[in-house]
């Protein structure tokens, strides 16, 4: 079965760090555009941070720049979020996602996106930050 398949999150103090990893199942993730989103409770899903496919290029969210570090592995067949100096407003389900059709990865990660605007997503894990 072809997906995406996350581990990490849970539950973290303000300041402190988790990391998110985001595994591709039956297919190879080499050429796709990745991006990790996430949204709150009664918010729009927003985009956090976008690669491209050849890891070349970055986009990180104002609100998360300087703190988190997307980076893949693709010998792995993996992507990773750092999350470090966590707040409170950092807490959200996190979803990753991939896609071949993506042109540029501040346009992956502006969008407002639905399921079916990305190849593949992730089932989503939660993060909270609290202390």
């Amino acid at each position: 079965q072809l997906q995406l398949v996350q581990s990490g999150g849970g539950l973290v103090q303000p300041g402190g760090s988790l990391r998110l990893s985001c595994d591709a199942a039956g297919f190879t993730l080499d050429y796709y555009a990745i991006g990790w989103f996430r949204q709150a409770p009664g918010k729009e899903r927003e985009g956090v941070s976008c690669m491209s496919g050849t890891g070349r290029t970055t986009y990180y969210a104002d609100s998360v720049k300087g703190r988190f570090t997307i980076s893949r592995d693709n010998t792995k067949n993996t992507i990773y979020l750092q999350m470090n100096s966590l707040k409170p407003e950092d807490t959200a389900v996190y979803y990753c996602a991939a896609d071949l059709r993506v042109k540029t990865v501040q346009g992956m990660c502006i969008m407002t996106p639905r399921n079916e605007d990305f190849d593949y997503w992730g089932q989503g894990t939660q993060v909270t930050v609290s202390s």
